[in-house]
């Protein structure tokens, strides 16, 4: 998995490719281990698989944007990964932008 981590004024964007699962989740949340901004995004537009490890991790990453106060938001996410995410619930769960 690739992930590209961009910081503009207050939002953080954290832009994932391939697959998030048991063995790159753990990438992803070290990424946002000292959260400083107002907003995190995390675009899953190049996504093509996510795994319950996966779904674990954005939770982590809301945790620690709702610790700091910033707001959270999936955007972008694939329509398989956007249909993982629908059938466990997330998407009541995490606010998602989809265009």
């Amino acid at each position: 998995m690739n992930i590209l981590k961009v910081k503009d004024k207050d939002c953080m964007t954290i832009a994932l490719e391939g697959r998030l699962d048991t063995v790159t989740a753990p990438e992803m949340v070290e990424t946002v281990k000292e959260l400083d901004c107002k907003e995190l995004v995390v675009d899953l537009e190049k996504l093509e698989y996510i795994s319950s490890a996966g779904l674990r991790a954005l939770l982590v990453c809301k945790k620690a944007a709702d610790q700091c106060g910033a707001s959270f938001c999936v955007k972008n996410p694939t329509q398989p990964v956007f249909e993982v995410m629908r059938m466990s619930g997330f998407d009541k769960v995490l606010t998602i932008q989809r265009d």
